[in-house]
């Protein structure tokens, strides 16, 4: 069985936010086993898996990215939607917008202090579209 799910997160602030409960609350009946996958159906964000308990190391991951790559960079052409268009994407890419999460006894399968990220990388963020797509 293959079902899918899609649904808008509201627009978040700038930095990397725990979404799991969020994603929780929309898996209703899962299979005893199977897969969970879930896209972001978007460039300029990017969803990833990390430490769920202590908020200091999402705090550390904006300041990690924010440095690697500064908005404002004179040598970036694509710039139409801002500073921050650019940076944005590459820190997208290379997060990532896709998940893979395996589902045992009805339930995602995450390690104790696993969370799912959801990596807002705008200024003036949008709302933003997420795909769950569940297999087994």
């Amino acid at each position: 069985m293959v079902r899918q799910i899609e649904f808008t997160l509201p627009p978040l602030p700038k930095g990397f936010h725990l979404i799991t409960q969020v994603i929780r609350e929309k898996l209703t009946d899962l299979p005893d086993a199977g897969l969970l996958h879930i896209l972001l159906k978007h460039t300029s964000a990017a969803i990833t898996i990390n430490e769920n308990a202590d908020s200091t190391v999402r705090n550390d991951f904006s300041a990690f990215f924010n440095r690697l790559i500064p908005e404002g960079l004179p040598y970036f052409e694509h710039n139409m939607e801002g500073d921050d268009d650019m940076p944005a994407h590459l820190k997208a890419s290379i997060l990532g917008q896709e998940l893979t999460i395996p589902i045992s006894s009805k339930h995602m399968n995450l390690g104790t202090w696993q969370g799912i990220y959801f990596c807002e990388f705008r200024d003036h963020p949008t709302k933003r579209k997420i795909i769950l797509t569940i297999i087994g």
